[in-house]
């Protein structure tokens, strides 16, 4: 199963950017630590046959062409796929999705800091679905702490706060 999963990835993403005009290799990897509803699977864009504007528009602004990419990836590859043949695609291009986690980390971190010193909610804006879920992960583990969505798209925030607090 995973063997197929990563090729459908591999090969909707070559394509995909093939139709750009781009001529990449896509590497394709099981994740980690997948996920619990499924497998998870990171698809790396082999930056050597791209010139550095090529990564920036590829990447996007805060990474948001990554993400559509990935978006269109996740919906696409999944439809008509039993819910134990789905799957969890993760896109990455010269290191930007490694590098945008840990600065997702250390801002969950600081969140739970600054929550367990003050006693008070921490808001945390300006981050996309996508990484508000990562948030949540990372601290989903920490009893004394919860986390939630507040707001609509695109003014949507994540909320740190003391557990128990209505």
């Amino acid at each position: 199963m995973a063997n197929t999963s990563i090729a459908r990835g591999q090969d909707w993403l070559k394509t995909l950017l093939q139709k750009a005009g781009l001529s990449v290799e896509i590497q394709g990897e099981s994740e980690k630590n997948t996920f619990a509803d499924g497998e998870g699977y990171w698809l790396t864009i082999d930056e050597k046959n791209l010139t550095p504007e090529q990564m920036t528009i590829l990447i996007g602004v805060d990474g948001s062409v990554l993400d559509a990419m990935q978006y269109l990836a996740n919906s696409i590859l999944n439809i008509h796929q039993p819910p134990e043949g789905q799957a969890s695609y993760t896109i990455e291009l010269n290191g930007y999705r490694v590098q945008r986690q840990a600065q997702i980390q250390a801002l969950a971190e600081s969140a739970a800091q600054q929550v367990r010193a003050t006693g008070q909610e921490v808001e945390i804006k300006s981050l996309s679905s996508a990484e508000r879920r990562q948030v949540h992960s990372f601290l989903e583990s920490l009893s004394d702490l919860e986390t939630f969505s507040r707001g609509k798209e695109p003014h949507r925030h994540l909320v740190v706060r003391p557990a128990g607090i209505e």
